[in-house]
């Protein structure tokens, strides 16, 4: 990876990072309205709030059950297997820093010179 943001070599694999991170951070979530619930169910004084938080402290730990499978059958997430998970975290820490070493705001932009050719200049006898 250079440090130009806008050098299209920087974004292969990025699909496969952006879904690995959009995955761990809804798992991250689905931990925390788990944790959330089961606090607010021991607050609830209410028969009817205990048994609506009950139902959704199930739901939070189902989906969390199937976000885990998912990412353990991508092998985005190896929580028996800890070499493994410590490699993945290696990898995003590294890819993270060098994230954190681009100038992402550059002064000059301009990309003039990157596209040098007309759009139709492939074909034979061409007007330009």
């Amino acid at each position: 990876m250079n440090n130009d943001y806008l050098d299209p070599i920087n974004a292969l694999n990025m699909p496969e990072l952006a879904d690995t991170t959009l995955a761990m951070d809804f798992l991250i979530r689905a931990k925390e309205g788990v944790r959330n619930t089961a606090i607010a169910l021991t607050e609830a004084a209410s028969p009817d709030a205990r048994t609506l938080l009950r139902n959704q402290l199930r739901q939070g730990i189902q989906m969390h059950q199937e976000i885990s499978d998912l990412m353990m059958r991508k092998k985005w997430f190896h929580p028996y297997e800890l070499r493994e998970q410590y490699q993945l975290d290696q990898l995003s820490a590294k890819n993270t820093v060098m994230i954190a070493q681009m100038n992402l705001f550059p002064e000059d932009t301009r990309r003039k010179g990157m596209f040098d050719r007309t759009p139709d200049e492939h074909r034979e006898g061409a007007e330009a």
